[in-house]
């Protein structure tokens, strides 16, 4: 139960205290809105090289979907785009998981704090938002620079 409740307030810190919040100039931008509750979120991506050098947003919504936006900018931010990719893969075999998941603390760092939410099918969808609107503003990037290797 300590844990529980020391997750929610990952949860809660990053939701009042978001991280890369603000849109900044990218080399791609998407518009992702979760049908379901209506969180929405608008993410840019810039690139240097193989590297993500920023993710920045603008978004609306639960504190689930504005957190994991905080913590996927926490995560990804100067890590090239193949560990990004690795780190997005992690996250989202949790948040399929189902409650039985725990996560790698050491890949997903604050994100094993949505453990919980992997156990509510209409709340993994505000998890994902930001983590889907990533994967394809990346693929945007890269499409723009196909010389780019990681």
């Amino acid at each position: 139960m300590k844990l529980d409740s020391m997750y929610q307030e990952i949860i809660l810190d990053h939701y009042r205290n978001p991280h890369g919040k603000g849109l900044r100039d990218g080399d791609a931008e998407v518009h992702h809105v979760n049908p379901t509750c209506g969180d929405e979120i608008t993410l840019r991506v810039r690139l240097d090289g193989s590297t993500v050098a920023d993710i920045s947003y603008e978004s609306q919504g639960c504190s689930i979907s504005q957190a994991s936006a905080s913590v996927l900018n926490d995560l990804v931010v100067g890590k090239t785009v193949g560990e990004g990719q690795l780190i997005q893969e992690a996250f989202l075999e949790l948040m399929q998981s189902k409650g039985q998941g725990e996560g790698d603390e050491e890949v997903l760092e604050d994100a094993v704090a949505f453990a919980g939410v992997s156990k509510y099918p209409a709340r993994v969808k505000c998890a994902l938002l930001s983590w889907m609107a990533w994967k394809d503003a990346t693929a945007q990037a890269l499409a723009q620079h196909p010389a780019v290797n990681d």
